[in-house]
C-alpha cells in the first residue's frame, strides 16, 4: 500500500514536469506579442476562467499585481451575469481554458469581441473555439492529465499556471521591476520586512550603551548590565568607535589578570569591531551576524557611533 502511494505521487510528479518541460518547445511569436500588447497597453490586465482555471487565473492575477501588472481577476460565469462591467476600453483581457469551448466561454467571447478589447488565450486545445476567436494564442498543451483517469485537471492547470507565470516574469523584466518596487508591494510579512525595514527601524538607540577609552572597569561593567545588550562601544572623543567590549572580552580579562583596578576600556576592547551604518537592510545586519558568529553589530550613522543592533531585535521583528 505505502508503496504504490509513493509510486504514483512520484509518477503524478513525473507526469507534470514532462508536461511543463514540453512548454518551451510552444513559446512562439504569439507569446511574444502577448507580453508587447500588455506592456504597451494603458489598461489593465483582466484575467478570467470557469472552474480550475478560474482558479489559476486568480493566481495569475496575484502574480501579475506583485510584480508591477495591474491585473484583476473576473469569473467567466459572473462576467455574462453582470460583471463584465470591469472591463475597460484599454484592458487586455486574458482567458484560461483547457478545452477553449465550454459553454460560458462560447457566450464571453463574443460579449469581449464587441467591447473591442484584445483577447490573449491560455488554452490547451489550440482547435478549440477559444483559440480560433482570440487575438493570440498561448499554448497551454498537455499530452494528459496526472489523474490516472486522465480526467481531473491536474497537468492542464499546472501549464496554465506556468504560463501565466512566464507572462509576468518577462512583464517584471520589461519594467526593470526592482527589489525596492518588490518591497512596496510586499509590506506584510518576513518578507515584506525584509525588503524595506532597515537598521534605523529597530535598533537600540535610546540609553545605547557606550564608555570611553579611559573608562575603568567598574564603569564598564555597569555600563554593559545596566543596558543588557551583553556588550558595550568604546568610543573615541570626536564619537567614532574605537573598540567594542563584550562579555568574552570581560572573561578574557579576568583570566589574564588577578588584578584588573587599574586597566581601562582600551585595555580590554576589540579594535575594529564590526559595524553597520543605519540606513543598511535590518536583513543585512542579521546577514553580517551569521557570517561573523556575532549576536551585535556597532551601528553608526555618518560615521559616528549611533547605537547597537542586537540579534534579538532581529528576530523580535520576525524578520527571519
Amino acid at each position: 500500500m505505502a508503496t504504490d502511494i509513493k509510486k504514483l505521487a512520484i509518477q503524478t510528479i513525473k507526469t507534470e514536469a514532462d508536461a511543463i518541460a514540453k512548454l518551451a518547445l510552444m513559446v512562439d511569436d504569439d507569446f511574444e506579442k502577448s507580453v508587447s500588447v500588455i506592456y504597451n497597453g494603458k489598461g489593465r490586465v483582466i484575467v478570467t476562467g470557469i472552474g480550475k482555471s478560474a482558479i489559476i487565473a486568480s493566481k495569475i492575477v496575484a502574480t501579475l499585481n506583485s510584480t508591477g501588472t495591474p491585473a484583476i481577476f473576473m469569473h467567466a460565469a459572473d462576467a455574462i451575469h453582470g460583471d463584465l462591467g470591469i472591463i475597460q476600453p484599454d484592458d487586455v483581457i486574458v482567458c484560461l481554458s483547457k478545452s477553449g469551448s465550454t459553454p460560458e466561454i462560447k457566450v464571453l467571447i463574443p460579449l469581449i469581441r464587441n467591447l473591442g478589447n484584445k483577447i490573449i488565450a491560455i488554452v490547451s486545445s489550440t482547435n478549440s473555439y477559444l483559440a480560433q476567436k482570440s487575438d493570440f494564442v498561448l499554448k497551454a498543451t498537455v499530452d494528459k492529465e496526472a489523474c490516472p483517469n486522465n480526467l481531473a485537471p491536474t497537468s492542464s492547470t499546472t501549464a496554465q499556471l506556468v504560463i501565466g507565470d512566464a507572462l509576468a516574469v518577462c512583464l517584471l523584466n520589461l519594467r526593470g521591476f526592482s527589489p525596492e518596487d518588490f518591497a512596496r508591494v510586499h509590506p506584510g510579512g518576513s518578507l515584506g520586512k525584509k525588503l524595506y525595514m532597515r537598521v534605523s527601524d529597530i535598533f537600540t538607540k535610546v540609553n545605547a550603551p557606550k564608555v570611553n577609552l579611559e573608562d575603568k572597569i567598574r564603569i564598564i561593567i555597569l555600563e554593559m548590565t545596566t543596558k543588557r545588550l551583553g556588550a558595550t562601544a568604546v568610543l573615541n572623543p570626536d564619537s567614532t568607535v574605537a573598540g567594542i567590549i563584550t562579555d568574552g572580552d570581560l572573561r578574557r580579562m579576568l583570566q589574564k589578570n588577578e588584578s584588573f583596578d587599574n586597566l581601562t576600556a582600551k585595555d580590554i576592547m576589540s579594535a575594529n569591531p564590526k559595524s553597520i551604518d543605519m540606513d543598511e537592510l535590518a536583513i543585512h545586519a542579521f546577514n553580517k551576524m551569521e557570517s561573523h558568529k556575532i549576536t551585535q553589530l556597532i551601528v553608526t550613522e555618518n560615521e559616528k557611533y549611533a547605537g547597537m543592533i542586537h540579534l534579538h531585535d532581529i528576530l523580535k521583528e520576525g524578520i527571519v
